[in-house]
């Protein structure tokens, strides 16, 4: 079992940015949609273009205005550049890749010279952009670009997305559990099944602080994100709110810091937050229980450390070696059968190299034993797994249960 799995998933809905998914075909038209209300965005060349410089240095000139709003701080934008330095090289351009490039405005994610500049601009707009090296990278060089470097940007501000904002909850009924979670549902949705422990779910979400500031969403990146209910791979307030809806529910939840991420600050969470969700149930798939090896019969082995193994099922294939890496599937289980991880239910093997600490210890030395088909149970002690602290849902000195088969060894 990977050491970081867990880690990874208890903090699952502070991955937003770097969590990759194919857009679903539903959300695709609801942006169709949503695309048909918009006006067209046009633009005209400026006959007389003028040069104007800020207070910050930075000098802008726009070259075609377009009939669009401006960016405010938090939009979401798309735009196409084309970046030169003062002698005329080229060192990058989405134009070339012909792909735009898209950002948050006012969120530091680009140089300064952009923030700034972008936000003065209106959809449709072109641009020419004279960046100082103080409004762009300083004094570092950055790749193709030296230090100190003032840069010149062809831009055109394509779309604005605007930032979600809070759903309106006034006049509607607060709920409170027992565990301190507060929601409201906003709007029932036709579904009339709610999700069960192990399910897997998709949810389109919006976070924020209590001030209305928002620190993740999977609306604006057009991506909801699935995950399994009730197995601890979100935080706990989610666990018990999404357990709450039917499909196709709209609710707010205030979740207290003690559901949430509790007394530790947790990337730009600050520790001991509330936090505040407005979340919608798109789906619910019923996982379908891993059936447990059969090992009925079969001989215990015990190793010199304590690890138990049971081979359930021999394979043909070669024996996995320290530095492989291997591709297993897995189930784990506590010692009264109940899962608390499978890669089975996901239906996505896992992967990683064998012998270099990045699993359990009971998982390295079994693994190790195992030919390439092989399928083992496995018993190991909690010395050779979370130990005496535990880990998120794993509780302090717990002895667990695996069923493992070694897919593919790859070798070196």
């Amino acid at each position: 079992m990977n050491k970081a799995f867990k880690t990874i998933a208890a903090f699952f809905l502070m991955a937003g940015l770097a969590y990759a998914q194919t857009p679903t075909k539903g959300t695709d038209k609801k942006k169709e949609q949503a695309d048909k209300g918009k006006t067209a965005i046009t633009s005209k060349p400026v006959k007389k273009p003028i040069t104007m410089k800020t207070t910050s240095g930075l000098e802008y000139t726009i070259t075609a205005k377009g009939n669009g709003k401006k960016p405010v701080s938090g939009d979401k934008v798309k735009v196409h550049y084309t970046g030169t330095l003062l002698d005329g090289s080229k060192f990058d351009s989405s134009v070339d890749r012909g792909q735009p490039f898209s950002f948050k405005i006012g969120a530091g994610q680009v140089i300064k010279g952009w923030d700034e500049g972008i936000a003065l601009l209106n959809e449709g707009d072109k641009a020419t952009f004279k960046i100082p090296a103080e409004l762009g990278y300083g004094g570092q060089a950055m790749g193709s670009i030296p230090a100190n470097s003032t840069l010149m940007f062809d831009v055109e501000l394509l779309e604005i997305v605007q930032s979600p904002k809070p759903w309106d909850i006034t006049g509607k009924k607060v709920e409170k559990t027992a565990s301190g979670l507060e929601y409201v549902i906003v709007k029932k949705g036709t579904g009339t099944k709610k999700p069960g422990k192990g399910d897997k779910v998709k949810v389109h979400y919006t976070g924020y602080f209590k001030d209305g500031k928002i620190f993740d969403s999977s609306v604006e990146r057009g991506e909801p994100i699935e995950f399994q209910l009730g197995k601890g791979q979100v935080i706990k307030g989610w666990d018990e709110g999404l357990a709450l809806l039917n499909i196709g529910d709209k609710a707010h939840l205030i979740i207290p810091y003690t559901l949430a991420y509790g007394e530790q600050a947790r990337g730009p969470i600050p520790a001991k937050s509330d936090l505040v969700f407005d979340v919608e149930l798109i789906d619910i798939q019923e996982t379908v229980k891993p059936a447990a090896f059969n090992i009925e019969g079969k001989e215990t082995q015990t190793t010199a450390s304590g690890l138990k193994y049971i081979v359930a099922e021999k394979g043909r294939g070669i024996q996995a070696q320290n530095g492989n890496k291997v591709k297993v599937h897995y189930t784990g289980y506590f010692e009264n059968g109940e899962i608390f991880d499978s890669s089975v239910e996901r239906g996505q093997p896992f992967e990683f190299p064998l012998g270099q600490g990045q699993v359990i210890k009971g998982w390295d030395e079994a693994v190790a034993l195992m030919h390439q088909g092989d399928k083992f149970h496995l018993i190991i002690p909690y010395t050779l797994a979370y130990g005496e602290s535990g880990y998120g849902p794993i509780p302090a000195k717990a002895t667990l249960v695996f069923d493992v088969e070694l897919i593919e060894v790859m070798q070196n």
